[in-house]
């Protein structure tokens, strides 16, 4: 990652390593002249003001500038430099300094007690006694100097009195000594160009919490090239000021494959924080004893980067208590899970550079300026597109670019979407290669080849059907920035997903077929079309342009013996079917050309068969035919023992479900959902005790279901809106692991029939959506959180009013009914966050709400004449659109706090109420809106 967005930048420059700060009457002459030039033979470039003439009221910007420039402050504390106005003012520019630029200040206490510059006594009492007289004025300005001299006072620093027996020249050289240690510490170099680094930089500064007692353990974490270093770069330039020892360790984990390695990562991390001391380990476990009992007293700074084990971590910083109050340990890795194991105190994720941060990036890298000239603009942002954010991508390919023809970046950036640049590549890689075993490895390549963007607990099933482990696989995937789980879908990011393909691809440059994977249209045509497939090939994905069909013969599967993975979508094949592998877990044939599929079609083992939009009609097995409109009957079920998910939605022709699913004792998942011509489902299927999810939603031809619904003990959700449904077996009563019934759309004939199912097993459950249902009574629902009630023609008084016993209910859809009012008890609803009552249009009035309610929604209530918000603290989304009767809103004037109210076409407010929103000061009317300091108003009056 690069820092300021304006240009080139480096470190802090110092103009000086030393600024003095004295008396000149007390010392200019003697041991300030002494130490002044003993500096200066050490070689240590320092400022000393030898102005002895009276100055003006304030110092001088040259002598501000000096100070602001120095790295180092040596302020020689004498008897009478507290008299001295300016050199108060010094001080107070010195301690800002080193407040805000980390500048290191040294004190030596010259002829005069610490405890009287820390406590304003002795001499310095006389002089502040007479500035308090002088200054009666400006006492703000006394005592910001008295602030000044006790933060002084308070430094480790130097007492003539208690060192080398009061020697001047012995004490000088122990000055010098320290100085020249702390000009050691030079700043880190972080980039040659900064751009997008601030911002990030003061993100992780804010987890730093520098100046508490605790000692905090910081993760810096991302994906290679994201600019983990930089910015702990940074961190350390800015902060390794105030800590008393500090070391910045790079390329942990490539520096330490050897215990030997450690040992020297040991002794340097000691050398860098003891400075004087070389110590020499024989092994890591005595590093480790050394580091404990010389560090935990040392407040230090210490950066990480780079790990890529735990044992590296052991052996380097591995307990809070092996370091001082204050210490502050810096972590940068690729694998989050490092951190988690010695429970990092917060961990910053590197987030990728934004189009702008980007675009100027790369311009610098191949321009020196933060615009490309006009006739690159085009092809800049192509690249800077394809390096999706990753500053290591911009950087190399912005250099790799620069002075180069504008032919040479076309054919470069042709070149680099089919094979990644060797830089990034390897950089990149590094990642995988650190990768546990084999599986984890296929895992990766299978995703990044074919399952990016894809549903994960689908793919998580035909990983696992090739033996990969999936769950796990995917956790250290993630954890170590190699790919995310966004929505519950696989993601990678494009430079990582490229980085696998190109490792397939460097399996055989030249030769596809003898490859892992095929992804790419040409390389699969190649290998199809001139039979040079082989048993290497483990998965090949070929998705043909929508206009187009790809015709191949079944000879150029006749080598792929090991072939796990195939879509052929919206492809024609023509010869024996039997040559395909028998190792296929994964099918993906979309617009699959035949109306049956062949009985030599080996799938013996197969996870999923996806045919969306195929020409079935008769298939004999299959578990995923979504879509296909010609299909008229399901397979025989009996030779897929292992089928887990059955997928037949929107299969609109489908008239029959084989008996032979009751066979399947592994299956957990019924998806037909849009299966307009389906009468009736099979009874088996009640044995099939493994089921979970069954879903017959828009069978609107289904009007019963199996009287043995009940025996399927494993099912947690069904759903049957918009079937013609009219009565629910009572043996639904015994399905004890039921989440969640939705019967919404359903004309139930006999609600009595369920009256023992609703009280004796809804009331343990969290979710009820029924539509046309007579409910009395909603005492015993203790543990609802749901309660759907949309569209079910409830009149005034229908709903109970014990539905204030609802504790726990969080959502309440009530929308599309016929009542006038709610009842009052809705207001002991404190934890209901939402409530719908649009297109309630009888709904007249509502009473107080609950106080918590996040949400209220009564869009389209046409009767609506008043709300309440009396209860109201705190409100985010209110939406009364096209209440034409609406009069007012009361309690309005007592929010706290709002989000959004919409009131469009609200035509009825009363006079006084405009006349309130006119009046509140908070409140400032415009033509069609009014804007609250905190919410915002929509009108249309």
């Amino acid at each position: 990652m690069e820092g300021s967005s304006s240009g080139p930048s480096t470190s802090q420059r110092w103009t000086y390593d030393v600024f003095l700060s004295f008396r000149g009457a007390d010392t200019r002459k003697n041991f300030t002249d002494h130490l002044y030039y003993a500096l200066r033979d050490a070689g240590v470039n320092t400022f000393r003001d030898d102005n002895a003439l009276p100055r003006g009221k304030e110092i001088s910007s040259e002598l501000v500038k000096a100070i602001q420039g120095s790295r180092i402050s040596v302020i020689v504390f004498s008897r009478n430099y507290a008299q001295s106005r300016w050199c108060l003012e010094e001080l107070l520019k010195i301690m800002e300094c080193r407040q805000e630029l980390g500048q290191v200040v040294l004190p030596v206490f010259y002829d005069v007690d610490p405890s009287d510059v820390r406590k304003h006594t002795g001499s310095l009492a006389e002089a502040f006694a007479n500035h308090e007289e002088r200054f009666k004025a400006e006492k703000d300005k006394v005592a910001r100097w008295k602030a000044a001299l006790t933060q002084a006072g308070n430094l480790s620093g130097w007492d003539l009195r208690n060192i080398a027996d009061g020697h001047e020249g012995k004490f000088i050289r122990k000055i010098i000594g320290v100085v020249l240690n702390e000009l050691k510490d030079t700043y880190l170099n972080v980039a040659k160009f900064l751009v997008g680094l601030d911002p990030r930089l003061e993100e992780v500064a804010s987890l730093l919490w520098v100046g508490s007692d605790d000692v905090l353990f910081i993760g810096i974490c991302g994906i290679g090239g994201i600019g983990k270093t930089t910015i702990a770069k940074a961190v350390y330039n800015r902060f390794f000021h105030y800590f008393e020892g500090r070391s910045f360790l790079a390329n942990v984990g490539e520096n330490s494959k050897q215990s030997n390695d450690r040992v020297r990562l040991q002794e340097q991390l000691l050398s860098d924080i003891l400075k004087h001391e070389k110590i020499k380990l024989s092994n890591t476990h005595r590093g480790i004893t050394i580091i404990r009992e010389r560090l935990r007293n040392r407040r230090v700074l210490i950066v990480l980067d780079d790990v890529t084990s735990l044992t590296q971590l052991e052996t380097l910083a591995r307990e809070r208590d092996w370091f001082g109050s204050s210490s502050r340990i810096v972590i940068t890795t690729r694998d989050e899970s490092l951190l988690k194991v010695i429970n990092v105190d917060d961990t910053y994720m590197v987030e990728e550079l934004n189009n702008d941060e980007s675009f100027q990036l790369f311009s610098w890298h191949a321009f020196g300026n933060p615009h490309p000239k006009e006739e690159f603009i085009v092809l800049s942002k192509e690249i800077t597109s394809y390096s999706k954010g990753i500053p290591l991508a911009l950087e190399v390919l912005g250099s790799f670019l620069l002075d180069r023809s504008k032919v040479e970046w076309k054919s470069a950036l042709e070149k680099i979407r089919r094979i990644p640049h060797f830089h990034i590549q390897a950089q990149l890689r590094v990642s995988f290669d650190a990768l546990d075993d084999d599986k984890e490895k296929d895992i990766f390549l299978d995703i990044a080849c074919f399952f990016v963007g894809m549903n994960k607990d689908f793919a998580v099933k035909v990983l696992n059907g090739c033996g990969f482990f999936a769950e796990i696989g995917i956790s250290v995937l993630t954890r170590r920035c190699l790919m995310k789980v966004e929505n519950n879908k696989l993601m990678m990011h494009d430079l990582l997903r490229d980085m696998g393909r190109e490792i397939v691809r460097e399996e055989s440059p030249r030769n596809p077929g003898k490859r892992s994977r095929l992804w790419h249209h040409e390389d699969i045509l190649m290998t199809l079309t001139s039979n040079l497939g082989t048993e290497e090939i483990e998965g090949i994905a070929l998705n043909s342009l929508e206009s187009s069909v790809v015709k191949v013969n079944a000879e150029a599967f006749a080598r792929m013996n090991r072939l796990r993975l195939l879509q052929l979508n919206r492809t024609h094949l023509n010869g024996k079917y039997g040559l395909f592998s028998k190792e296929l877990r994964w099918i993906c044939w979309h617009k699959f050309p035949l109306s049956f599929i062949p009985v030599d079609f080996h799938m013996e083992h197969l996870i999923c068969l996806d045919m969306q939009h195929s020409n079935l009609k008769v298939a004999w097995k299959d578990n995923k035919v979504c879509h296909s409109h010609s299909l008229r009957k399901s397979p025989d079920f009996s030779r897929l023992p292992n089928l887990e998910e059955l997928v037949l939605r929107d299969c609109v022709k489908l008239v029959g479900i084989h008996q032979s699913i009751g066979q399947l004792e592994r299956l957990v998942l019924v998806n037909i959902k849009g299966c307009k011509e389906l009468k009736k489902f099979p009874e088996s299927i009640c044995r099939v005790k493994s089921l979970k999810v069954l879903n017959i939603a828009c069978c609107s031809k289904i009007d019963r279901l199996p009287e043995d619904l009940g025996e399927m003990e494993s099912l947690m959700k069904f759903v049957a809106d918009g079937t013609a449904i009219t009565q629910v077996p009572l043996s639904i009563i015994c399905l004890k692991n039921l989440k969640k019934l939705s019967l919404c759309g359903c004309k139930i004939s006999k609600p009595s029939s369920l009256s023992s199912f609703i009280w004796s097993w809804v009331t343990r459950r969290e979710d009820l959506h029924i539509n046309s249902m007579l409910i009395t009574s909603l005492s015993g629902l203790t543990s609802l959180k749901t309660l759907k009630l949309m569209d079910c023609n409830l009149s005034d008084g229908a709903i109970p009013k014990d539905i204030g016993s609802l504790l726990f209910l969080e959502d309440l859809d009530l929308r599309k009914n016929n009542f006038f009012s709610l009842p009052d008890t809705v207001s002991c609803l404190l934890k209901l966050n939402n409530l719908k009552l649009d297109d309630c249009a009888e709904l007249e009035l509502l009473p107080d709400m609950p106080t918590n309610l996040f949400t209220l929604s009564a869009v389209n209530c046409t009767s609506l004449k008043s709300v309440s918000l009396s209860k109201f603290r705190h409100v985010s989304r209110l939406f009364l659109t096209n209440c034409s009767n609406i009069e007012e809103i009361s309690g309005l004037d007592k929010l706290r706090s709002a989000g959004t109210i919409h009131m469009e076409w609200c035509y009825s407010l009363s006079s006084n109420f405009k006349e309130f929103l006119f009046q509140v000061d908070t409140l400032s009317l415009s033509s069609s809106d009014v804007v609250h300091a905190h919410c915002q108003m929509i009108f249309h009056l």
